[in-house]
């Protein structure tokens, strides 16, 4: 079993997108764990805000088969297979971490490139699990993030608590 952390976030529809989201994982994997949700700009575009959050959750599938399970989800939140990269997004499910996995394969990096440059991924990642050590040997999480500019880049935390979703 490998502890593995994704990021999700929608701003279309987001509150609805998040929870659906929310319930599907939990359908799928066992021992979800949700840090909270918070809103934030767009990175890259102009649109409405997202809501993101990060789950953490262990899994004993293939790097490949939990990808082609997350591109399912977001189809099922309404995510189209040729949605824009850098546009607004029913539902985007990001791989950050996959235990202390290290490479690269066709469709991922990890741990995922820009995890420590994104508030969305990395604020939400160290509540989740800040004395995880990012791979292969640290610093921990939490240590990556006291050392983010939080400062130049706001996330608002939202009362919307997705562990309490049945």
């Amino acid at each position: 079993m490998s502890q593995v952390f994704v990021a999700m976030g929608s701003n279309v529809d987001a509150l609805e997108r998040m929870q659906q989201g929310a319930r599907a994982i939990k359908q799928r994997f066992a021992g979800v764990r949700f840090s909270r949700c918070f809103r934030n700009p767009p990175f890259g575009f102009e649109g409405p805000d997202f809501l993101n959050t990060v789950v953490g959750f262990d899994t004993a599938l293939p790097i490949p088969s939990l990808l082609q399970g997350l591109r399912e989800i977001e189809a099922q939140c309404g995510r189209g297979p040729i949605d824009p990269r850098w546009g607004a997004r029913a539902m985007d499910l990001d791989l950050l971490l996959y235990g202390d996995v290290v490479g690269t394969g066709p469709d991922y990096t990890l741990p995922r490139r820009d995890l420590r440059q994104r508030v969305y991924m990395l604020g939400p990642l160290a509540e989740l699990a800040p004395g995880w050590l990012y791979p292969p040997s640290g610093p921990t999480i939490g240590e990556l993030w006291a050392a983010f500019p939080q400062s130049e880049h706001p996330l608002s935390a939202l009362a919307l608590d997705l562990n309490a979703l049945e």
